[in-house]
């Protein structure tokens, strides 16, 4: 069949390329200097098929597998490589200027990452911002995340688009001892996310109160003195300013493992129940959090999802979900509020999503991805449940989510009202 003439037919990657800044997908000549290893390299992306990205070592030494993703958010980075939701992925930035704000104590989003690295287009960008720290670089080896530099992160971004997500292995090596070979079988061992339960791997171990608020330009973050709600929030992997926001909507609140029991949840005498985000295959995850939520649904509290919690809830209500081809994962993408009409820039970071066609009766679809139409929000007929796929939490819009928060507030206000009757 004969293509038009404006278009190019794509080759397959070869073996060990990289291809040259501004080149186009199509993969490199036999002729390209890049085909083999280049004399500065000493660090890699290696893919589970073989294919290379040649590229500089930053952060700390060593190698690390995961599922190769992209983020295309313009800043943000030290609260992507904290945020829970990452486990078990190698994040690929399309934005080329990564670490021109330096790291600080106070965007980190869990006091340990669990992301396994990340591919960047440049060298680290020197910090330019008062509240920088710290160099990232620094703040990477100090995590013990491996990351690496010099990549065609626009050649690998639409290797993922249009292959999906790989399994790979990021590596670093100071002596330039790469086993190519050895890196891309561990690769291709790599089990994948399908079926894997990670939120019990990033949860908290033990019940603990949180009651620090939002951060402020002249004040930091503050704390809530004077709660007017009580929440318990299960933490499948949830990100601190989550729990934040629930703080400064006037609510006290106590975190309990992934793995809570609803008399666990019960026991605490809740004003709310909150879902947060995570990692992970939400179907592995409902194994054991599905008994508990729909245990709990039958008390009539007040329940919010965000996330993986948001998938959690849907499959306690009867719904499936499915593997993405790539996911979302940006704080640029817009969803509508078919309720509003609204259009919402939004934070999002997920691999796996609802499938609409599988909702049952009287659970209705409120917010929809403008992107590509996937579901990303529902909410429960008659009962004080909803749950959302994006963040509201973080900052894109920079806050055309937050009322959210809010919503959940006036749940658990008529719910009062109505127990006080």
């Amino acid at each position: 069949m004969a293509l038009p003439m404006n278009e190019k037919k794509i080759q397959p990657p070869l073996r060990g390329t990289m291809s040259q800044e501004g080149e186009s997908f199509n993969a490199p000549s036999s002729q390209s200097p890049y085909v083999d290893r280049p004399d500065w390299a000493d660090a890699a992306l290696v893919l589970a098929d073989g294919e290379v990205f040649w590229g500089r070592g930053a952060g700390a030494a060593g190698d690390a597998q995961g599922e190769v993703c992209f983020n295309t958010s313009l800043t943000g980075y030290q609260e992507i490589m904290t945020d829970p939701s990452y486990a078990g992925q190698i994040i690929t930035f399309t934005f080329p200027h990564i670490g021109n704000v330096g790291t600080n104590m106070e965007d980190m989003e869990s006091i340990t990452p669990a992301a396994r690295g990340c591919v960047l287009k440049t060298d680290i960008t020197e910090p330019a911002n008062w509240r920088a720290a710290s160099h990232l670089d620094g703040w990477l080896k100090q995590m013990n995340l491996t990351a690496v530099t010099g990549v065609d992160t626009r050649r690998l971004t639409r290797r993922i688009r249009d292959g999906g997500a790989p399994g790979g292995t990021v590596v670093y090596a100071p002596d330039k001892n790469i086993d190519i070979d050895g890196l891309a079988e561990k690769a291709a061992n790599w089990p994948g996310l399908e079926g894997m339960d990670l939120a019990i791997e990033v949860s908290c171990t033990q019940i603990y109160s949180w009651d620090q608020s939002e951060w402020s330009l002249a004040d930091g973050y503050g704390q809530q003195r004077d709660p007017k709600f009580h929440v318990v929030a299960v933490d499948f992997g949830a990100k601190q300013n989550i729990l934040r926001c629930l703080a400064s909507a006037g609510c006290k609140v106590t975190v309990v493992p992934a793995n809570a029991t609803a008399e666990d949840i019960l026991g605490h005498n809740p004003d709310g129940l909150f879902l947060s985000n995570g990692p992970g295959d939400p179907a592995a995850t409902g194994e054991y959090a599905v008994p508990m939520l729909q245990a709990v649904m039958q008390t009539g509290l007040p329940i919010f999802g965000i996330c993986l919690g948001h998938q959690i809830l849907s499959l306690a209500l009867g719904a499936k979900t499915k593997k993405m081809h790539m996911g979302h994962r940006g704080a640029n993408q817009p969803v509508k509020d078919l309720e509003t009409g609204k259009v919402e820039i939004t934070s999002q970071n997920h691999g796996f999503v609802v499938d609409t066609e599988t909702l049952p009766k009287g659970v209705v679809e409120t917010h929809r991805s403008l992107f590509d139409g996937t579901l990303e929000g529902i909410r429960v007929e008659g009962k004080p449940v909803f749950s959302v796929q994006h963040h509201p939490e973080a900052s894109p819009g920079p806050q055309d989510s937050h009322y959210l928060f809010e919503r959940f507030v006036g749940l658990m206000e008529k719910q009062q009202a109505r127990l006080m009757r």
